[in-house]
């Protein structure tokens, strides 16, 4: 997005600092070559209200030296809200990437950031149908725009460099096909002693070697609780953005809570297991490509167990050019 933006637009590119480990923020400047960030704020984490009225406050700031035409926010952190409601309270247009989608999971931080967003947005870019009669549901119909998934521009333009750069399943020694790959991340299976256990428990049943990519706050969580990760069961820290993508589309199955993961997996033709109760893309599963399990253990095992590849693999996410039909809209 930001190549395209600077082609013809002056681009001011703003990190809150919410994502400030090297794994979960700059390996993507560094393997992507996306431009550095011309602000870096610095604020770091915190509970839900004090990050989001720092970021506020120092967005704010930003925004009154700068007066850009548009604030561009993407996705559904506290970022994303925080920025849209600082262009809001100075009276400039908000564009919002990934608008319209909806878990109907209100205790969920990102669903708040979400529909926020969404009713603050002037330009709302869709990733897909459901987003749109989501929003419409809301009486949101004015700028609303399906342009797919810039997602699936980033996998399609990144797939092919993963799989000739990384060596991250030499390195894990795994082999194609004969492995699960899982993420974990959400508070609800992270911070709950009992769905982290039922998780844990369940990978350790279905006894075949699970790459398990552990964010920060899960690595702390099993500690912490003293919980044990099965033998079978590689743990590792967060990978960059290349290996991931490698370990995505080369495992049998991914087991994720990640709406991105979720994603990504169904760009690969890859089943996944969501271990969540709900998910904002519904399409996957309606698809049957993407199965929710929550945190039982038993449906987990199952889940696993039954795998199978729909014969059907349709196109949900646009042409894969998002960003190129993003630029023109703000243009």
């Amino acid at each position: 997005m930001s190549r395209l933006l600077r082609q013809k637009n002056r681009e001011i590119l703003v990190h809150t600092g919410q994502h400030y480990d090297y794994g979960m923020s700059q390996v993507f400047f560094d393997e992507l070559s996306i431009p550095e960030p011309d602000l870096n704020l610095g604020v770091g984490s915190g509970p839900h209200g004090a990050q989001t009225g720092a970021m506020l406050e120092r967005v704010e700031r930003v925004l009154l030296d700068e007066w850009p035409d548009w604030v561009l926010v993407y996705g559904d952190t506290n970022s994303t809200l925080a920025g849209a409601l600082a262009a809001a309270k100075t009276h400039i247009p908000v564009a919002h990437v990934e608008a319209g989608l909806r878990s109907f999971n209100r205790r969920m931080p990102e669903e708040i950031n979400r529909v926020l967003t969404d009713h603050i947005a002037d330009l709302l870019f869709c990733p897909t149908q459901t987003a749109v009669d989501n929003l419409a549901a809301e009486g949101v119909v004015a700028g609303v725009h399906n342009v797919g998934d810039v997602m699936y521009d980033a996998v399609l333009h990144n797939g092919t460099l993963a799989a000739a750069r990384s060596q991250i399943l030499e390195g894990l020694g795994v082999q194609p096909g004969a492995y699960l790959m899982a993420t974990l991340h959400r508070p609800r299976n992270t911070d709950d002693p009992d769905r982290l256990r039922a998780i844990l428990e369940a990978f350790e049943i279905v006894g075949e070697p699970i790459v398990f990519a552990a964010h920060p706050r899960t690595q702390k969580a099993i500690l912490k609780q003293g919980q044990r990760v099965p033998p079978n069961v590689r743990l590792t820290d967060p990978v960059g953005y290349l290996d991931m993508l490698q370990l995505e589309q080369q495992a049998r199955a991914t087991l994720t809570d990640s709406g991105g993961v979720q994603k990504e997996a169904y760009f690969f033709g890859v089943p996944c297991i969501t271990l969540r109760e709900e998910t904002e893309w519904v399409e996957t599963v309606r698809t049957g490509w993407n199965r929710l399990v929550g945190a039982d253990r038993d449906e987990i095992v199952a889940a696993v167990r039954d795998l199978q590849e729909p014969i059907e693999h349709p196109s949900l996410f646009g042409d894969g050019h998002a960003a190129k039909k993003i630029v023109a809209l703000l243009d």
